[in-house]
């Protein structure tokens, strides 16, 4: 997770659920047997093909079979499931967690449309981490056997490495940054992945609890909930509920370099 990027251009405020026109009506907890070609799909740019032209895309065609709808509350997988599939999330939110020795959950990252799971089962051939749907969710089932041409791996091999530098972002965040520089580099991050997939970058819904936001920060409830209040009070952001707007993007950004009282 990239905690630095550069603030991306304003785009025209969309609805702010994450599916896209055209998409089929959303049915939670049944499979789906109709087949989704990526190269047509509206998610490509930033889902597993991203970054390929056009007839490189056309390669993952066919390696979808089939569509997986997961209720809000449900586990797409848990913590020991046999790997053989990796998930692309079509529409929804889910939060990847493991269960820490002294019984505690502690959120590893939140997961949103275009985004690729499972990658944590491809070395054991299990998973590793609980999947669990904080909206009700659909996810593309892709075969993991079928990735198996040289260019498909390759970009699965680039999806991984980007991964890898998000871990890395998250390491940061928690080994470097104070509590409100975490809060505001969080923000700052979903702002930039909701631009990513064509939305407004100062106002969404969250998804996740500010429990669950504290225990991926690092910082405890009353610290999460202190902080966005101070945010609120100091003119960065409107919260009501878990509707957020960011008021001054740039005011944000600098809580990231403001040295440490």
């Amino acid at each position: 997770m990239s905690v630095l990027e550069s603030r991306a251009p304003r785009t025209t405020r969309l609805p702010l659920t994450l599916v896209r026109a055209g998409d089929a009506p959303h049915r939670a907890g049944k499979a789906v047997d109709a087949r989704i070609h990526c190269s047509v799909c509206n998610l490509r740019e930033v889902c597993l093909p991203g970054g390929l032209p056009g007839a490189e895309q056309a390669l993952f065609d066919g390696l979808v079979y089939t569509r997986k709808r997961v209720k809000r509350g449900e586990s797409l997988y848990r913590v020991g499931t046999a790997f053989d599939s990796l998930h692309a999330v079509r529409s929804g939110f889910f939060k990847s967690r493991m269960v820490l020795a002294d019984g505690r959950d502690q959120v590893t990252g939140f997961h949103m449309a275009g985004e690729v799971l499972g990658m944590d089962g491809i070395c054991t051939e299990f998973h590793t981490t609980d999947i669990v749907a904080l909206e009700d969710s659909e996810v593309c089932v892709i075969p993991y056997a079928r990735l198996a041409e040289p260019g498909l791996q390759r970009q699965l091999q680039k999806v991984m490495s980007r991964e890898l530098v998000r871990d890395q972002g998250v390491m940061m965040l928690l080994g470097t940054m104070r509590a409100e520089e975490r809060l505001a580099a969080f923000l700052l991050n979903l702002s930039q992945r909701f631009v990513a997939r064509g939305y407004a970058p100062d106002e969404f819904h969250l998804r996740m609890t500010r429990d669950e936001i504290g225990s991926y920060l690092g910082l405890s409830l009353e610290t999460v909930s202190r902080l966005f209040s101070r945010f609120h009070d100091g003119g960065l952001i409107a919260v009501q509920q878990k509707h957020i707007r960011i008021l001054d993007i740039p005011a944000l950004k600098a809580v990231l370099g403001r040295e440490a009282n």
